[in-house]
């Protein structure tokens, strides 16, 4: 038989165990604190019909996607996690209460070039409040409010929430006569920070067709700075002139005074006339967020409104708004930069516990004691030498190993040692739970800032 050598296809990332279980912990985080502001898990195929997935597709969408045939279905898999939700709520509109609050940490698929911390698979962690018919602004300020406290959970302060509204860049791009190019426009003004102004503004002229004055005109606007106030100043001296423009920078005010009412610090969020995001189907606020200390990382957090993705599944108005991390790439880049804390607890089982008899019975039962009381414990089975036994509790990496000899069985007690300090106890399986979990259950940060 033929040995085929086993390899990974590039842009998809498999994770040794002790990074698993830290990947799992931050998405532990995401699912505690979404839960907590009263979002329902979901989960939705991987696999849709191409049709309803490029309803609205188009741009940057359609080249990324992947899509295949199955004898005569055209197929595709999902993209982003947006565009399914908004099929699953038009499909099972009748039995939704709304607003209807979801989350969601599934795998999504991009064809995009694959290169260090961009892969083609890769985990999001999505939440989206959908409206019947209307959806207040107020869920517009919730949605950054609920990603302050996600990056706070993993232990980060200096991170950056950055806020615009595309209805402001539609309706400055309608003052300069620039309507129907303003979707091109918005998505070259995206690559700002990737790619400079001096490109922007090549691609402005030679892609879009911008005169040099238009070209020069929306790099000035894009590059308003300062406070959050006095950025919204600036924008009240183009008031009158629009009404788009006017209806953006009236809610880009109200998410910001909401945003300070959640408690959202201003030093966590900011004001950024150059956020646009890349996909199509964006309409109102946008949000993406940056680690301040890390700004080559790009955004690791981004998302904003949309009124209109629902309306190719059904005739009713389903507005709604959400923000998704691309948590794939967050962790991979935070493994990278050593950001992610070594303290957090990597191994599979909090205990490993050690039959030293033939009879397993009580081994069996000492586990399951342990497990009742709360914690991850492992059985060894395997009928090796105890040097043997030892290596294996090393290189798992828990933090105790329980033994249960003769001795031990003879007196009705078992034996913990710690396995980082060496120190070893005779302890009642009662005391040996407790010890165990005031250790290894004391709450530690995901993520050490630098």
């Amino acid at each position: 038989m033929e040995i085929i050598k086993p390899r990974t296809l590039s842009g998809f990332m498999e994770l040794l165990p002790d990074k698993q279980i830290k990947f799992e912990k931050m998405a532990q985080v995401l699912r505690d604190t979404y839960a907590s502001y009263g979002f329902a898990p979901l989960d939705t195929p991987a696999v849709e019909d191409a049709q309803i997935l490029l309803a609205k597709g188009g741009g940057e969408t359609e080249k990324q996607i992947y899509r295949f045939t199955k004898g005569d279905s055209d197929l595709a898999l999902r993209f982003d996690l947006t565009v399914p939700l908004a099929k699953y709520v038009a499909l099972h509109y009748n039995e939704l209460a709304f607003p209807f609050r979801r989350y969601q940490i599934s795998k999504v698929y991009r064809g995009e070039r694959a290169q260090r911390g961009r892969f083609r698979e890769f985990y999001q962690a999505d939440i989206d409040i959908i409206g019947d018919g209307k959806l207040d602004i107020l869920n517009e300020a919730e949605i950054p409010a609920i990603i302050y406290k996600v990056f706070k959970g993993f232990g980060l302060n200096r991170f950056q929430i950055r806020v615009n509204n595309r209805k402001i860049l539609s309706g400055f791009y309608d003052m300069l006569g620039l309507g129907e190019k303003s979707g091109d426009i918005m998505r070259t003004v995206d690559k700002l920070d990737k790619i400079g102004p001096d490109k922007v503004k090549v691609i402005l002229l030679e892609d879009c067709g911008l005169t040099e004055e238009q070209a020069e005109e929306i790099l000035r606007f894009i590059a308003i700075r300062g406070t959050n106030a006095q950025v919204i100043a600036a924008l009240e001296g183009y008031l009158g002139k629009n009404e788009l423009f006017d209806t953006g920078v009236s809610e880009l005010k109200t998410v910001t005074a909401n945003l300070s009412a959640f408690g959202v610090p201003e030093g966590n969020f900011a004001v950024d006339l150059t956020i646009a995001r890349g996909l199509d189907y964006y309409t109102g606020t946008v949000y993406e967020t940056t680690l301040l200390d890390h700004p080559e990382i790009g955004s690791v957090c981004s998302g904003g409104r949309y009124d209109n993705l629902a309306g190719y599944y059904i005739e009713k108005p389903l507005p709604g708004v959400g923000i998704s991390i691309g948590l794939t790439r967050l962790f991979y880049v935070l493994d990278e930069q050593g950001l992610l804390n070594p303290a957090l607890p990597a191994a599979p089982a909090d205990a490993l516990v050690l039959p030293m008899t033939p009879d397993m019975a009580p081994a069996i039962a000492l586990a399951e004691h342990l497990r009742a009381s709360g914690l991850r414990v492992q059985l060894y089975g395997e009928q090796k030498k105890f040097k043997q036994k030892m290596a294996y509790a090393n290189k798992l990496g828990v933090p105790f190993a329980v033994l249960l000899g003769e001795d031990e069985l003879q007196k009705g007690l078992c034996s913990v040692k710690n396995m980082a300090s060496g120190e070893q106890l005779l302890l009642s399986p009662d005391d040996a739970a407790k010890l165990i979990k005031t250790t290894v259950h004391t709450q530690v940060p995901v993520i050490l800032e630098k």
